[in-house]
């Protein structure tokens, strides 16, 4: 599994790197400001949507596939996954149609300090972009089936084409109309839909329509999907009411808590998406044959190599928040005042990386066990905690506030996904887990130490970019020092692997 999932970051920075580019492209043309702003609006409230479609479908899909392979045979199993991507496919209509229809109060919703031009823009948006919600929704399956298959490499690379698409329509909307902007956006999905087809048919997978409401596999899945799209969806909906609230705040303070939170998303996408997309199927697997010592095993053994990876992340970006904004931002119309606005939210969103990664992972947990109710009360916690919190400290601290609460709600919330779980399974190598993070937190402390002095006094007359490389090369061999000291099994393991691989590409 670690072997997968490191090939998957690998996979993944590619992908980030270019979702960066188009986060910088965006920013050069556009910069923080009220068409910025209307564009992410829109992207949000598509995003949020296809995630209440989808997301908590597509989580509860490849536990149930696993059971009823396990229990009936494979060909059932794709009946099955047929049936479900024409029900998507109708329900997916339906939302559209409202969607289309109920769009000006939809996007007041998600940005009630809109208005004039700035609304009817974000309408427009909307309105366009929502047709990407079928390529996006067909897309998620898809990738939840080759992930079934042992495929997870293709999945793992469709924000390439992505990316690129986006970008090429942001310099198009600049030159020709804003409207690109949305258009651009159908197109992306559609392309990294069709990505997929190539792999999809060396599984040898056929669609044949059918259409079955009263398939009691397909009724215990909608029994699932609700608690799990209220879990799944907790980031999307924590995000919506942190730019509701921003956008009346200041103009761009949705784009600049937009591209922080997309920063922060970074660790994420790397390091915390690559184990899930891999552990998964393997867990749901498992819970299905009853097999909880290596269920329990494989949680703890994901927890704490995540904690390695996640808690020196969290404090690197704290302590690099603005010289990382102003090199991959700071250019074109993305002028100071948007510097500063992001690179505080940066700090902010950074302090509940932990908090993100852990629920992540936890929240798989349950489901593979067919829980869903778990998370979504978490969910519900987490939602009513952020909101309590934005208006508290959105009030003192302003658009860092709505990011700090967010960082809150997460680190309180997969504490008490923690406690849960202990509760469901029992003992699941807790005790090794904070040891792990003792010895972790110490070493990153070091590590900000000689990062911030880097930073701060011995390189800052040096070209920003090659200073901030040697910054953080710096403080990566730092860190893997002292976790080598501290005897933290989890880094000999990833230092073994990264020595293996890279004899195997000289040979």
């Amino acid at each position: 599994m670690k072997k997968t999932a490191f090939l998957l970051m690998i996979i993944a920075v590619l992908s980030k790197v270019t979702g960066f580019l188009r986060d910088i492209t965006l920013s050069y043309f556009y910069g923080a400001t009220s068409t910025s702003d209307a564009y992410i609006i829109s992207i949000t409230i598509t995003s949020v949507l296809f995630s209440l479609i989808i997301l908590g479908i597509s989580t509860a899909y490849i536990p149930m596939f696993k059971q009823i392979e396990h229990e009936k045979g494979h060909p059932s199993a794709l009946h099955f996954t047929n049936n479900l991507i024409t029900i998507v496919v109708m329900i997916t209509t339906v939302v559209i149609v409202l969607g289309f229809c109920f769009s000006h109060s939809i996007v007041k919703l998600f940005a009630f300090g809109f208005d004039g031009a700035t609304l009817e823009t974000a309408i427009l948006f909307t309105q366009i972009g929502l047709l990407g919600i079928y390529f996006t929704s067909l897309t998620q399956l898809f990738t939840s089936f080759l992930q079934l298959k042992g495929k997870f490499i293709i999945p793992a690379m469709i924000g390439l084409p992505f990316n690129v698409i986006i970008i090429i329509s942001i310099m198009i909307s600049d030159q020709l109309d804003i409207l690109f902007l949305a258009i651009g956006s159908v197109m992306a999905a559609i392309i990294q839909m069709l990505f997929l087809f190539p792999a999809l048919r060396k599984t040898n997978y056929r669609y044949v329509p059918t259409v079955n409401f009263a398939d009691k596999h397909i009724k215990k899945l909608f029994v699932l999907v609700l608690p799990v799209m209220i879990g799944i969806s907790i980031d999307q909906i924590n995000l919506m009411v942190d730019k509701s609230i921003s956008s009346t705040i200041t103009e761009g303070g949705i784009s600049a808590l937009t591209y922080a939170s997309r920063l922060n998303d970074f660790v994420q996408g790397i390091f915390v998406i690559s184990f899930v997309s891999v552990m998964f199927p393997l867990i749901s697997n498992m819970a299905a044959e009853k097999n909880m010592k290596d269920f329990k095993a494989s949680i703890g053994d994901v927890l704490s190599t995540i904690t390695v990876i996640v808690v020196p992340a969290s404090v690197g970006v704290m302590i690099l928040a603005e010289p990382i904004i102003q090199l991959l931002f700071g250019r074109g119309h993305f002028d100071a005042l948007a510097i500063e606005m992001t690179a505080h939210a940066l700090f902010f969103y950074s302090i509940g990386m932990i908090g993100y990664a852990f629920r992540e992972i936890l929240n798989r947990a349950f489901y593979s066990l067919q829980d869903s109710k778990t998370p979504m009360y978490n969910a519900a916690i987490a939602v009513f905690c952020n909101i309590v919190l934005n208006l508290i400290l959105s009030f003192f601290m302003g658009i860092s506030g709505l990011a700090l609460a967010t960082s809150i709600s997460a680190l309180f919330c997969s504490t008490l996904l923690f406690i849960n779980l202990r509760r469901k399974i029992g003992e699941f190598g807790l005790k090794r887990m904070l040891i792990t993070f003792g010895k972790v937190l110490a070493a990153s402390t070091v590590m900000g130490v000689v990062v911030y002095g880097l930073n701060g006094y011995v390189l800052f007359a040096w070209n920003p970019l090659i200073k901030m490389a040697t910054v953080v090369s710096s403080g990566v061999v730092v860190y893997f020092l002292f976790l080598n000291l501290l005897k933290v099994n989890e880094s000999k393991l990833i230092m073994r692997y990264v020595r293996q691989r890279v004899l195997s590409f000289r040979k």
